[in-house]
């Protein structure tokens, strides 16, 4: 199994967006987690298309973007044609996953579904043929640094199973309170991309990414 490192810009330093991209670029990581939230799925506000597009002009990394969202069809076609490599979608603010997951590949980007932590894992069993990976919250969406919450571990077990039952090669990304101690956890419950914020953000980044690829 191919695990991947995905640092979240959500605790990067804002104010020096495109130094700190550069330091991902220099990292040993996989993704750019780009997390964008609208103050109505989640009580915060963050980054819009916009800022992705200048982060797609510095970033070596492919950009998984994570549309915390309300109705998130309505952004797909603009994060779809202005760069982004993955979209995944909440299965809670979609009025209908199926033609939500459908729209995002046809602009042959590949399609992620998630899960809040109170949302049964089986939510997300009619969709894996859809989807290239299922994100799993391992925290309430929408603020960073939050402690991570043990339950998450069986809903990744049980999705690991059923990925291996039906032959799928879908991955399994995990969110919320990654750090050098649960991201062991998470390997060992099944999941293989890990995004982590403030884990790898304060202090060395590089440092830090490649403490956390010696783990895995």
């Amino acid at each position: 199994m191919e695990y991947k490192i995905a640092p979240s810009i959500l605790s990067a330093d804002w104010l020096n967006l495109g130094r700190e991209v550069e330091k991902m670029n220099e990292a040993d990581c996989d993704y750019v987690h780009y997390d964008v939230m609208d103050g109505k799925f989640v009580p915060e506000m963050s980054f819009g298309v916009t800022i992705m597009r200048n982060v797609k002009k510095v970033s070596t990394k492919p950009i998984d973007v994570h549309l915390m969202i309300e109705d998130p069809i309505r952004n797909v076609k603009s994060f779809a044609t202005s760069g982004a490599d993955i979209i995944t979608v909440h299965a809670e603010a979609c009025a209908d996953i199926d033609e939500t997951l459908d729209y995002i590949r046809y602009f042959n980007v590949p399609a992620a579904l998630s899960v809040k932590p109170k949302t049964p894992v089986e939510t997300v069993f009619p969709y894996l043929e859809k989807c290239s990976m299922i994100l799993i919250m391992s925290v309430e969406p929408g603020f960073g640094g939050q402690a991570f919450m043990p339950e998450a571990l069986e809903k990744i077990r049980i999705l690991r199973e059923e990925i291996t039952r039906r032959g799928l090669d879908v991955d399994i990304e995990v969110d919320g309170g990654i750090n050098m101690e649960t991201v062991v956890l998470c390997k060992e419950a099944g999941a293989n991309v890990f995004v982590s914020g403030s884990a790898l953000f304060k202090g060395d980044l590089a440092a830090n990414t490649a403490a956390m690829r010696a783990l895995l």
